[in-house]
């Protein structure tokens, strides 16, 4: 008589808080054809569960389900975690009854390897019910958490709550595009332990630091602020910052700044007048904000120190002089293109360009990335795949033409010690990237998509070339001190990647700077 046919428990725990974190990815067990109606008597009546059985696929949040399910088909049912569904205990109640002392306050047994205490989340609960039962009507689990830290430590989670009797899967992909999560499917891995581990140290640190510095935030700044692992040393800095600014000692200083006329009629590649500001005075440099040290003292005596009276005589005294120009220093210039965003430097620019806050940038790049139009926006590389790059020169030969193509793809090296090179930089989704016009992208979304496409095409595309331009203008005051400024510019020949995109909160390019010949005109004191 065959033996009924029960999957061997996966991963069983033998502590009492967690178990020992593995993931071996399991053949489904055969069993005998008389114990199959039984078996799929609970399944949905599909031709994929006929044949290949029902799948659970786990994601994080009800709009990545919504997408990833129309990928996958009807053998699969695609539900979301909401985020964490466990995790350290918010406060002395929620610790179970065996913990006692300094436990019970953080959650973290600092006497016992730092061992952490996780409970189920309140608001949590329903949703693990959920899952479970769905579960208990499937033949495979896909845990297809993001690929960072924290969709590591969820799946980990996931796997240590649900306790599986199924063969498990984790499933990775960092574009939700059909290509992206049917590859994913296909070629699933193990659970990363060491990722999970690096968060859960995180998580401990966040713990044994916020429960001692927050309290000291709601004392001294406002209540209800947390002070984790980065909070806590970023008041630290806020307090040395501030302890400089008491101790700063303030400077005055003053300098000149002079229109010159060039002699010529002016148009918008050859201007009529440049500005130009006062370097020396009798061959001494005029003093700067970097020749002041934190004391409101000069750092060395080899500068000319203008206060407004001296600024003003000066600028009068040069009222009527004659001004020639006395060289001209022309030297090449070459750019190269930015490298594709990562998290932080899409915070910048999107701040920058869009007046985005750093927590408006992530939300709507969640939307873009739910939604299919970009990879994960949570990296810290820079590192774009063969795809990626493909279709990105792909696109610069089709805007605009093979002469803005370099030879060979440029390949940025990550920069971030301790990056998760994982992911790729954030750029648009799949093989062919779609221009923003193709999209049908509005509002914030259409912004940030927009920049995000700007950035990856002009980061396969040439330098940007031309030259750079130091005009050195003199003349002798009335009172017989010689008076020499200075303007720098930039003339560029070829534009390269800066036709699709500049850093910075304007698109404009340098404009040239000519001069030559006698200039005239009086300069004025600015402090």
């Amino acid at each position: 008589m065959p033996l009924p046919c029960v999957p061997a428990p996966y991963g069983p725990g033998t502590r009492p808080v967690r178990a020992p974190r593995t993931s071996p990815v399991r053949a489904p067990r055969t069993c005998p054809e008389s114990a199959e109606p039984e078996r799929r008597a609970k399944l949905s009546p599909t031709s994929e569960t006929a044949h290949g059985g029902r799948r659970l696929v786990i994601v994080e949040s009800p709009a990545k389900a919504k997408t990833i399910k129309g990928y996958l088909g009807p053998g699969y049912v695609v539900e979301a975690s909401v985020g964490h569904i466990r995790d350290l205990p918010s406060g002395a109640a929620e610790v179970p009854e065996k913990y006692t002392g300094e436990v019970r306050r953080l959650g973290v047994d600092v006497e016992h390897d730092f061992q952490p205490v996780y409970v189920v989340n309140a608001d949590k609960k329903a949703q693990v019910r959920k899952l479970k039962e769905l579960l208990a009507e499937s033949d495979e689990l896909y845990l297809a958490t993001d690929e960072d830290r924290e969709g590591e430590a969820i799946a980990w989670h996931l796997q240590e709550v649900l306790k599986p009797k199924v063969p498990v899967h984790r499933m990775v992909f960092h574009e939700i595009t059909k290509d992206a999560i049917q590859a994913a499917v296909a070629n699933p891995r193990e659970l990363n332990q060491r990722m999970v581990d690096a968060q859960e140290t995180r998580r401990i640190l966040d713990r044994l630091y916020g429960y001692e510095v927050s309290p000291v935030l709601w004392k001294k700044v406002m209540p209800r602020l947390s002070a984790g692992r980065v909070q806590s040393v970023a008041t630290r800095l806020v307090v040395e910052r501030e302890r400089e600014r008491i101790a700063f000692r303030s400077a005055e200083y003053w300098d000149l700044t002079g229109t010159f006329g060039t002699g010529r009629t002016g148009d918008a590649s050859d201007p009529s007048s440049l500005v130009a500001r006062l370097a020396s005075v009798d061959g001494r440099r005029v003093a700067q904000g970097r020749d002041f040290g934190p004391d409101g003292r000069l750092k060395t005596a080899n500068v000319l120190h203008l206060d407004e009276q001296n600024a003003r005589a000066l600028a009068a005294a040069l009222a009527d002089t004659a001004f020639a120009v006395r060289s001209v220093e022309s030297k090449p210039y070459r750019r190269s293109p930015y490298a594709p965003f990562r998290t932080t430097t899409l915070q910048q620019e999107a701040s920058r360009k869009l007046g985005f806050g750093a927590k408006a940038t992530m939300q709507v790049a969640q939307k873009l990335y739910e939604n299919g139009f970009i990879t994960y926006m949570r990296t810290d590389s820079t590192i774009l795949s063969d795809t990626a790059v493909t279709a990105a020169r792909a696109q610069v030969t089709h805007l605009y033409g093979a002469d803005y193509l370099p030879e060979k793809p440029r390949v940025y090296a990550g920069k971030v010690k301790n990056a998760q090179e994982a992911h790729e930089a954030i750029r648009p989704s799949g093989d062919r990237f779609r221009t923003p016009a193709e999209t049908g992208l509005t509002g914030d979304q259409f912004k940030l998509y927009e920049l995000i496409w700007k950035r990856t095409v002009a980061s396969q595309m040439k330098d940007a070339t031309g030259n750079s331009v130091t005009v050195r203008i003199g003349g002798r005051s009335s009172d017989g001190r010689d008076a020499e400024f200075s303007a720098s510019g930039k003339t560029i020949t070829f534009h390269g990647f800066m036709k699709a995109y500049v850093e910075g909160p304007t698109t404009r390019t340098p404009s040239s700077t000519t001069a030559s010949g006698a200039c005239r005109r009086s300069p004025r004191a600015t402090r």
